[in-house]
């Protein structure tokens, strides 16, 4: 008898073991089995500005509003070079003279062709007007008969005579000053002047040296590249299908390569006519941007890289969200109590930034942005790790 409550005991006793070893291994599978939560990134849907932009797709360039690459209208030697790239020069001002001394030359000839025109001018005139009243004397003797009427006739004709003489003098002097002019056009076209004040952005030449325009169809540097930089725009080529969308007047937003993070006010003032078509490349408008606070770019350069993003419709506190979060669809996934949860919802303005929701969030709402994380759809158990900016 004695024997068999041991034995009891002794299997009461396994049993109790198996049973905490059966346990434990049971909290221990359920601990380490099951799967961990998943961590999200998440943004909470809040109240905000959505706007709705189109961006250039190629970078853009700042350029001047005026821009004149000089050169002399015909070839010569530079005798006077009256500039230096960095100079900063005025309306008018001269900037390079070619060598001219033999048309300098023709000019003082023009000259002095002009004043001896006027002296025969004035000798012919003379004869003209004393011959004259000598006809009229004569034509007085003749009424009172004391001379003939041929004699009459010989003073008037040679009246006439002398002023033709006159009149041939007078063209003579207009012959003498258009070849003046002729002159000093051609000793013009051997000065180059500025067009407009602005700064020599660069030269090419020296004192001595030959210079020559372009012939057609050849490009060749300009004698001096002359930039107006009081006045600065930017060129965006924008894609034909966001084309339609952008008109005149729209604000818009100018980003800088060489000044990150920072953005310049501006405002569209031309689309191009017509679509760019370039080999391998996506056809494009070009649409320019005015720096609508010109007090900015005056320490900008010519030729920056620059990104504008015009904005054609915005919209002030309004639900919104990250684009990034949204699935194909319109759907997002929500965070609740550690599961996260697929919702459609309804869209409005967007851009890559932001999206505004019409319906299906609400304020304060945590979507997931981390989309692309392995795991990461509805009914997975997850965890927020951060929450974005929103």
């Amino acid at each position: 008898m004695i024997m068999s409550k041991i034995t009891l005991r002794r299997w009461f006793w396994r049993l109790v073991v198996l049973a905490v070893v059966i346990g434990g291994g049971y909290a221990a599978w359920r601990h380490y089995g099951k799967p961990k939560p998943i961590e999200v990134s998440v943004a909470q849907a809040s109240l905000g500005r959505v706007e709705a932009t189109v961006a250039n797709t190629r970078a853009g360039t700042v350029k001047a509003c005026r821009r004149a690459r000089l050169a002399p209208q015909g070839g010569g030697q530079i005798a006077k070079l009256r500039v230096r790239e960095g100079d900063r020069v005025k309306a008018g001002q001269v900037l390079l003279e070619l060598w001219n001394v033999d048309l300098v030359a023709q000019a003082r000839q023009a000259e002095e062709q002009i004043r001896a025109a006027r002296a025969r001018r004035a000798e012919a005139c003379a004869a003209a007007q004393a011959a004259r009243r000598e006809a009229g004397r004569q034509e007085k003797l003749a009424a009172q008969g004391f001379v003939s009427a041929a004699k009459v006739d010989a003073a008037v004709s040679e009246a006439d005579v002398k002023e033709a003489g006159c009149r041939a003098a007078e063209a003579e002097i207009a012959t003498a000053i258009a070849r003046l002019e002729t002159a000093r056009a051609t000793l013009a076209r051997g000065v180059l002047k500025a067009p407009f004040a602005g700064i020599v952005a660069e030269v090419t030449g020296e004192q001595g040296e030959y210079t020559t325009p372009s012939p057609p169809g050849i490009p060749t540097p300009p004698a001096i590249d002359l930039i107006d930089d009081t006045c600065l725009y930017v060129t965006a080529p924008i894609d034909e299908v966001d084309a339609p969308k952008i008109r005149v007047g729209l604000p818009a937003r100018i980003a800088l390569d060489a000044f990150p993070g920072k953005h310049f006010a501006g405002r569209v003032r031309r689309i191009a006519p017509y679509v760019l078509e370039v080999e391998k490349q996506a056809r494009t408008v070009e649409a320019e941007v005015d720096f609508t606070q010109p007090a900015e770019s005056q320490t900008l350069l010519v030729g920056y890289s620059a990104d504008a993003e015009i904005v054609l419709e915005s919209r002030e506190r309004v639900l919104r969200i990250p684009t990034q979060a949204l699935l194909s669809g319109n759907k997002v996934l929500l965070l609740r109590d550690g599961v996260l949860y697929e919702r459609e919802v309804g869209v409005g303005l967007a851009n890559w930034q932001h999206t505004e929701i019409s319906r299906g969030l609400k304020a304060g709402d945590s979507v997931v942005v981390s989309l692309e994380k392995e795991g990461v759809k509805a009914g997975a158990r997850a965890v927020a790790n951060q929450a974005v900016a929103k």
